[in-house]
Parts: structure tokens; C-alpha cells; sequence
């Protein structure tokens, strides 16, 4: 818990301003700044099935140690460099550090939790919601001083959370990371095409895709329409902001109970399926404030620009907190305890490749609804695609697909002889 409180504070304290730094400090072109930018994504997300297998194979408290030793070098060289090529390899070094450290995390706490898994990752959004919440404040703050203060603090905190890491975590191999029968023998490209084989696992990832799609409208879609109505000044940033605040608070406040509450009255598919219509429904607002006519100005239109995507942001919270701790603990039967790691490591890059279309969609979406005088096309689409993922996963509910283990893969040998 402490680790993710603090990786997410030690990160959201530098990167929301280094996209500023680039352009201005160092007067990089747009492009340059979208490539140090993308190539982060791009290390991380392509290397979280990586950064799982290693975890499976090398052990969970490894990648965790190594993946914050990784952060620390890479902050600090942001901080201290100014040419393209050293630039790009910390961003690109970052981006790793979080494709070994993910999987590896969440398959820590979910063998540590035992049966106890969907309370624990919902007290794992809390401390993973507070450091979001947290650390853009420190960030600001530290970057009013000087950005390369910020990228060094930073860079400090992941050290420090290195060396508590490697005194604090337990140094023996868990149980549940130790290799089954024949695991150990099996090649990397065995045990990912069992995987790839566990069709109720990829169809689970696939569906919740949309969900993730929906999430990440929060740095999007909702800003932008903040702005849009709001414009760029003192209003528009705090309108922003208070998206933010409005998600963050509410996850650290309420994850806990709405768990709580979920779990004594629904199957873990049941939940899955209500909370991912919540992410979808949580676009009305905005598109029923698309039937209001615009004020010119005044309290009118502050009001309109900032109550719908605040209500958005709230729904596509509660939305996430019905669901993330079962869907966390699906993965983990869906994988049926074997190579979780290397699940969560699958599943993290298919939905970051989901992120990523469906940003350019949703984009797109919104560039052609202001071209044809269509506001409520954006918002249409997103809760369609809410509720479109939330029929396939009850699909995926009312077939078992959601409940069942997966049986055992065979042998490579048993494979081989086929």
C-alpha cells in the first residue's frame, strides 16, 4: 500500500509539468515534446508482459526493488539533462520502471491477501487514489522553485521507497510465487501462448477495455470541455482541478464502504457489470447539458461548464470503485493462480493499447462534434460504449465465464506432441 501511495506521489508530482519544462524551459518543438511523451507510454505499456514474466520468474519483490531503482535514475537524469538522446532514454527508462513494477505489485498483494483479495485492492485504490490526489500539489509547489528540484525530489523518493523496499519487503520467495509442477521447465513462449489461450481471460480483458477508455476521459474529454465553455484562465484551472479533487476525494472516502457494500449483495460479475454501466451513464450529465442553451457569460455559464464534467467525474469514480477491487480479483481466478503476474502484465498492455485507440477516437469525436455543430456526439458515443461493455461482461457473468478457474494448461511436451 505504501509502495503504490508513493510511486503515484513520486510521479504525479513531476509529470503533469514536464511536458512545460520541455517547451519552455528547454524550448523543445511540439513534436520533440510528444515524442519524449509518447515514448514513455510506449516502453511502459509494451513492457508490462515483460515486466510480469519476470516477476513470475525472478519473484515479485525483485521487479518491485528494480523498477524503483529504475524510476530514481530515470527522474533524476529528466532533472539534470538537456540533450534529445538522454531525454529519451530517461523517458524511456521511466516507462520500464513501470512495466516491472505493476504487474509485480499487484501480484504481491494479491498472494499476500489470500481470500481477503477485494478488500485489500480496494484499500489499495485508496493509497493509490491519495498519491494522485497528493502529488500534483507537491509538484506544484516544488516547480514554482525550479523544475530540476522537482525531478530530483522525485527522483529522492523512489530511492528512499527503494531502500524500504529491499529492508521492509519480505526477502523470501512466497509460496505463492514459487513455480508449480513444470512451470519452471516451460519456455517464456509456452507460457505465454497458454495465455494467450485462456479465451475467458482475454475476453474479460477486452471487455473492461472500454472501461479504462471511460476512466481516462478525466484527463481528456472533461478538461477539454471545462476549457471550452470556461476558457483558459483562473476559472477554467480550477474547474480542472476540481475534477481532480472531486475524483480523488471520493475514492479515498467512500472505496472502502462501497466494497463493503458490494460484496454482501453481489457476485463478483454482478459488480463488474453495475459498475461499468455507472462509468457509462456518467456521460448524461454532459449530454443533457447539451440540451441548455449556452449563456454568453456570468455565473450561467461557469455553472454549465464546470457541474456536468464535476457530476462526470464523480459517477466514473463511484463507476470505478464498484468495480476495481473485483475486477483486480478476476484476473487473479481467471488466471487461476498461475502466472498472475504475468496476467496482470497482458492484461495492463491490451487495455493501454485500448487507451490509446480509443483516445484518438474520442478525439476525433470531439473535433467532428464541434465542426458539425453536434455537442452531444462525444458524449453519446462514451456512454454507449459504456453500456456496450457492461452487456458483454454480463455476458461473460450469466455464461460462468467470470466464475470458472481456468483448467491447467498441458505439458509443452503434451503441446509439442499435438
Amino acid at each position: 500500500m505504501v509502495n503504490q501511495f508513493t510511486i503515484n506521489l513520486g510521479f504525479y508530482m513531476l509529470m503533469p509539468y514536464l511536458a512545460a519544462h520541455l517547451s519552455g524551459t528547454l524550448g523543445l518543438a511540439g513534436w520533440v515534446v510528444g515524442l519524449v511523451l509518447g515514448v514513455r507510454n510506449f516502453s511502459q505499456q509494451g513492457m508490462f508482459l515483460v515486466g510480469g514474466t519476470l516477476a513470475d520468474r525472478l519473484g515479485y519483490k525483485p521487479m518491485i526493488v528494480a523498477g524503483c531503482v529504475l524510476r530514481t535514475v530515470g527522474f533524476a537524469t529528466l532533472g539534470l539533462v538537456d540533450s534529445l538522446a538522454a531525454l529519451i532514454a530517461a523517458s524511456a527508462a521511466t516507462g520500464l520502471a513501470g512495466a516491472l513494477f505493476n504487474p509485480a505489485v499487484r501480484a504481491y498483494l494479491a498472494a499476500d491477501a489470500g481470500e481477503r483479495r477485494v478488500e485489500a485492492f480496494a484499500l489499495f485504490n485508496v493509497f493509490y487514489q491519495a498519491g494522485i490526489l497528493l502529488g500534483p500539489l507537491v509538484g506544484m509547489v516544488l516547480t514554482g522553485v525550479d523544475f530540476r528540484v522537482t525531478c530530483l525530489v522525485a527522483a529522492g523518493i523512489f530511492a528512499l521507497l527503494s531502500i524500504v523496499q529491499i529492508r521492509a519487503l519480505p526477502a523470501r520467495r512466497k509460496k505463492d510465487e514459487q513455480p508449480q509442477e513444470g512451470q519452471g521447465k516451460e519456455s517464456v513462449l509456452v507460457q505465454w501462448r497458454a495465455i494467450l489461450a485462456n479465451r475467458p481471460f482475454l475476453l474479460f480483458s477486452a471487455a473492461m477495455v472500454g472501461s479504462y477508455v471511460l476512466t481516462f476521459q478525466v484527463y481528456l474529454a472533461l478538461p477539454l470541455e471545462v476549457r471550452r465553455l470556461g476558457g483558459d484562465g483562473e476559472f477554467g484551472t480550477a474547474a480542472v482541478a476540481m475534477l481532480f479533487g472531486v475524483s480523488g476525494l471520493s475514492t479515498i472516502l467512500g472505496q472502502t464502504r462501497v466494497t463493503a457494500w458490494c460484496k454482501a449483495r453481489y457476485e463478483p460479475g454482478q459488480a463488474l457489470v453495475r459498475g461499468v454501466a455507472v462509468m457509462g451513464l456518467a456521460f448524461v450529465p454532459l449530454l443533457l447539458a447539451t440540451t441548455v442553451p449556452v449563456p454568453e457569460a456570468g455565473a450561467g455559464l461557469r455553472l454549465l461548464a464546470a457541474l456536468p464534467p464535476t457530476a462526470a467525474a464523480l459517477l466514473l469514480a463511484v463507476g470505478t470503485m464498484i468495480a476495481y477491487p473485483f475486477e483486480m480479483d478476476t484476473i487473479v481466478r481467471l488466471s487461476g493462480d498461475r502466472l498472475v503476474a504475468t496476467h496482470y502484465g497482458l492484461y495492463n498492455t491490451i487495455c493501454g493499447m485500448g487507451i490509446t485507440v480509443g483516445n484518438l477516437l474520442t478525439g476525433a469525436a470531439l473535433d467532428a462534434a464541434r465542426e458539425a455543430g453536434m455537442p452531444e456526439l462525444p458524449w453519446i458515443a462514451l456512454t454507449v460504449l459504456g453500456l456496450a461493455c457492461a452487456l458483454a461482461l454480463y455476458g461473460l457473468h450469466s455464461t460462468g465465464r467470470l466464475r470458472a478457474p481456468v483448467s491447467e494448461p498441458r505439458p509443452a511436451s503434451v503441446a509439442a506432441a499435438d
